[in-house]
């Protein structure tokens, strides 16, 4: 195919790049004696025609763009040779290798750079999500990403590419649905067909990790849809909320647009307070949780839990045991009249007094904790003290932490595989010192309350 000439006028130096039905060329423009890039698009037995109508938008949104960091529409042509016919569509050539060619050489980039690259592909997005309609380029990733070298203190000249996957949300919301892009740079809404603007954040976002700790998002791990890259990477914990901000895989938690993502990049909120205070909730009504809160410490007093089903039953199915009904010989509401008759008991019976003994301490410790036992949380800027109380007897345990480092104290929720059921756990310093399930029956909607409540107190105190 070198020193063809396609439509008279671009003689093919040698290509850049294929995929099925596509060529994309570098070519000697003869009329302006400049190097081009020219795709092609074959009309072969397997042609889609979903693909000339993503070739032809290309085409079009090119025209339509006019940014320095963007290659320039320059010509549209159909051809029909003895061998081939299709469509070319030629636009500037950008002399400079992909952020995936400089990682693959063995560049690294440091976090300043990282940001830098950042903040000139939002300004980007910015522009293209602007126009009217927003245009959404649907596969930003490190192949797509051009980047000069180095000058000066600058980190290269950067280029975005490949508008192959281009979509307007008018074009969108005229009802066909195209899935395109690339597996772990896409995030979960455009596996449906559907983006919105904010996709091309998670696409950023993927990038950008890609770039931090050198491995594809497919090789990392993942936990609820979201990549777990912090400790691949050697970056401080804000940057890396921002980055976990862009690739939140949920699209209502995402940065809603470039423009915000780029204002808060050097100062993004911290993931903690976002998650919880995303959604404020109001106290519950009737909860048996109060709540105290003051700018030296939070109190949380969880009252007695009462008898559920499960208590009540097991009570019912201890009680015959506790009392002795079972025993002619001896039970607990004749022990009196043998210890003062010194009457002898068997051996079986004694040991069945001890059980009934037991059983019966069972039963009253099971009744007293559900009509008295209080359980009182204290946190304070230098411990977390937790009281369980039942009437005048109380038990204390106290762990000397610093709240305001945000990885000593935390509220979470925890689904518990074993018994596939949600736990709210108080977790200081890694270790679970209080399942708040084990002490009162929480809502859901209680359990949300108390991550909001704890979450944001916990917050503060440490600004």
């Amino acid at each position: 195919m070198n020193n063809e000439v396609l439509n008279d006028r671009y003689k093919i130096i040698y290509e850049l790049g294929r995929q099925t039905g596509r060529r994309t060329l570098l070519a000697q423009d003869l009329e302006s004696n400049s190097q081009v890039v020219v795709k092609v698009l074959y009309l072969g037995k397997d042609f889609d025609w979903q693909e000339l109508k993503l070739f032809q938008r290309e085409a079009e949104t090119l025209k339509t763009l006019n940014h320095p960091a963007i290659p320039q529409y320059l010509d549209y042509f159909e051809f029909d040779t003895l061998n081939d016919k299709g469509f070319g569509l030629v636009q500037t050539y950008v002399d400079a290798k992909s952020l995936e060619q400089h990682v693959e050489a063995g560049r690294r980039f440091s976090t300043t750079e990282v940001k830098e690259l950042a903040r000139t592909i939002l300004e980007i997005l910015t522009y293209l999500h602007d126009q009217e309609p927003p245009i959404i380029h649907r596969d930003i990733k490190p192949s797509n990403i051009l980047l000069t070298n180095r000058s000066g203190n600058s980190v290269g000249q950067v280029y975005l590419v490949d508008f192959g996957s281009v979509q307007n949300i008018a074009a969108q919301e005229g009802g066909t649905i195209t899935v395109v892009g690339t597996y772990g740079y896409m995030p979960p809404e455009q596996f449906g067909g559907r983006t919105k603007p904010a996709s091309d954040l998670y696409s950023l976002g993927a990038t950008m990790i890609y770039l931090v700790t050198g491995m594809h998002p497919t090789e990392l791990p993942q936990q609820d849809l979201q990549i777990q890259f912090r400790k691949f990477a050697d970056i401080n914990p804000e940057f890396a909320d921002w980055l976990e901000w862009l690739t939140e895989p949920s699209l209502n938690k995402r940065f809603s647009s470039a423009h915000l993502a780029l204002e808060v990049i050097n100062n993004p909120p911290p993931r903690m307070q976002a998650i919880i205070t995303q959604q404020l909730l109001d106290k519950p009504y009737n909860t048996q949780i109060a709540l105290k809160k003051t700018d030296e410490n939070v109190e949380i007093i969880i009252k007695p839990k009462g008898f559920s089903v499960g208590l009540i039953s097991f009570i019912s199915i201890l009680t015959p045991f506790s009392v002795g009904i079972h025993s002619q010989e001896v039970n607990i509401f004749n022990l009196f009249e043998l210890l003062m008759t010194q009457r002898s008991i068997s051996v079986w019976g004694s040991l069945y007094l001890i059980f009934q003994l037991f059983t019966f301490a069972i039963l009253v410790r099971l009744i007293l904790v559900a009509l008295f036992k209080e359980t009182h949380v204290l946190i304070t800027a230098q411990d977390v003290t937790i009281i369980h109380k039942i009437l005048w007897f109380k038990r204390h345990r106290k762990y000397f932490v610093n709240t305001s480092t945000k990885s000593e104290v935390k509220i979470i929720s925890n689904l518990n595989y074993e018994q596939f059921k949600f736990e709210l756990l108080l977790m200081v310093s890694g270790i679970k010192v209080l399942n708040f399930n084990n002490h009162t029956n929480l809502s859901d909607y209680e359990s949300k309350w108390l991550v909001q409540e704890i979450g944001n107190w916990l917050t503060k105190s440490a600004e």
